[in-house]
């Protein structure tokens, strides 16, 4: 049984990570997504056939109560509560953990059977466990709106933070050397709950998809860690792969916003979240023009080449598939309609390809940053809807915002910019946008839902 636990193991192992190789590529995501889950069913068949197994009364009623959670959270969970809600599920991820380490100590000290190798994993899986969960909860909140977006800053942040860490960490060395303490394993694991709270709290909500997705690595690693004091290799292999893709996630976001880690973690923006602007209003050269429905009618019937860059607006407002609508009556016309994805743009990377499948908008379609951004300059009209930092120039020139030096779409150097928003708000960043003001710029006010269906049935008057 122990070596066909073993192949088993191994088969589910592969089928994650040809899972998540799939998951690289908006064609292949949801066969990825199959195959992870495949393969975790099988882990999970194997594991209740385990000898160690002694009662599946728990077992069932988890299994009950975690399902009809997950299919409630999949059915009513919207597509703009996506980031908040892989937050949470990190969150769940890193406390399970805990829970396990802490269990399996108590029937270590018990059994008297514990060991240099499975107290350094209990304090380890303990450690990062408790920071992920009590980290992705604030994550949570923040972009849930229950706790504040801006960043948060206290006395002796730093200091504090290195001090918990330090105290952790030699809590932890003592307890390896002295394991018969399990007073000291519940200080850590409540001193790491406490870590957790003050290192995610700093971060703006800007930064926090890059938060959600290091919580995510840790949660990995925190699952790997567990792995070790169950003797479990299967968890060990899933949660490496976790831990490893998070945090190649998480590099590839920071690339996309041009912030190193540790700027995001120590801060970042210091008026992200904020109302108040970073560039004053009165900084912007340049008046702002506004069209209404008719008039955009016109200049789409006269183009030949457009781009339409969709961002956290568009989702929120679930304007998809009155997009779908646009680009099908603009196509009948013969004119060339294609997708311009920043890389970081509706908070998660992937989140603007998952939403327009959804409107069965084709792949082919779908144009990453560097594979378009050269090409604006022949493009007749962008139409920007629901973005907003992801296409501001001052990123390009300006040395005082805070977002100079993060790769941008460059839709302004196109003929005509149409941009959909409700208002003159600021983005996420809170910092004025250039593009409003820009000679070749047109607001078009209103839902995006409703303001391109309005849009869509004025050209099909033309």
């Amino acid at each position: 049984m122990e070596i066909l636990s073993y192949i088993v193991y191994l088969c589910a192992s592969v089928l994650f990570i040809l899972g998540i190789k799939k998951l690289g590529s908006p064609k292949t995501a949801r066969k990825g997504n199959f195959l992870s889950s495949l393969g975790m069913l099988i882990a999970i068949v194997i594991t209740l056939f385990d000898k160690h197994i002694l009662s599946y009364e728990y077992i069932i009623v988890g299994l009950l109560t975690g399902s009809v959670i997950g299919v409630v959270f999949a059915l009513k969970v919207p597509m703009t509560g996506m980031p908040q809600m892989v937050g949470l599920l990190n969150g769940f991820g890193g406390g399970a953990s805990v829970l396990v380490a802490l269990a399996e100590y108590y029937k270590f000290l018990n059994d008297n059977s514990l060991n240099i190798t499975s107290t350094i994993s209990i304090v380890i899986s303990v450690f990062i466990g408790a920071v992920t969960f009590t980290g992705s909860l604030v994550a949570f909140g923040k972009l849930q709106g229950i706790v504040t977006g801006k960043v948060v800053k206290y006395p002796l942040q730093h200091p504090l933070n290195l001090l918990l860490i330090v105290s952790v960490l030699a809590g932890g060395v003592y307890f390896t050397l002295n394991s018969g303490m399990p007073e000291l394993i519940i200080a850590i694991a409540a001193v790491s709950l406490l870590l957790g709270v003050f290192l995610v709290l700093p971060i703006g909500g800007a930064d926090m998809p890059v938060a959600v997705s290091l919580l995510n690595s840790y949660s990995g690693l925190a699952a790997s860690a567990t792995g070790f004091v169950i003797n479990n290799n299967m968890l060990i292999i899933a949660g490496a792969l976790v831990g490893a893709s998070g945090i190649i996630l998480t590099l590839i976001m920071c690339k996309g916003m041009n912030r190193s880690l540790m700027n995001v973690v120590l801060g970042g923006w210091a008026d992200a979240g904020s109302s108040s602007s970073g560039v004053g209003q009165s900084s912007i050269k340049g008046e702002v023009k506004s069209v209404d429905a008719e008039e955009a009618a016109m200049l789409f019937d006269a183009a030949s080449n457009v781009v339409i860059v969709p961002g956290y607006g568009m989702a929120v407002a679930q304007a998809q598939h009155a997009i779908r609508d646009l680009m099908n009556v603009l196509e009948g016309r013969n004119i060339n309609v294609r997708f311009a994805i920043h890389p970081v743009a509706g908070r998660m990377p992937g989140h603007m390809n998952v939403l327009l499948a959804e409107a069965n908008v084709p792949y082919d379609k779908l144009y990453a940053l560097e594979d378009i951004n050269d090409d604006f300059n022949n493009v007749d009209i962008v139409l920007v809807i629901g973005a907003n930092d992801v296409v501001n120039p001052a990123a390009r020139h300006d040395k005082n915002s805070p977002i100079f030096g993060m790769p941008i779409l460059n839709v302004d150097y196109a003929k005509t910019v149409i941009i959909n928003k409700r208002s003159m708000n600021p983005g996420y960043a809170g910092i004025e946008n250039e593009l409003f003001y820009g000679n070749n710029s047109l607001m078009y006010f209103g839902d995006a839902k409703e303001a391109v269906a309005k849009l869509v049935q004025e050209i099909k008057t033309l």
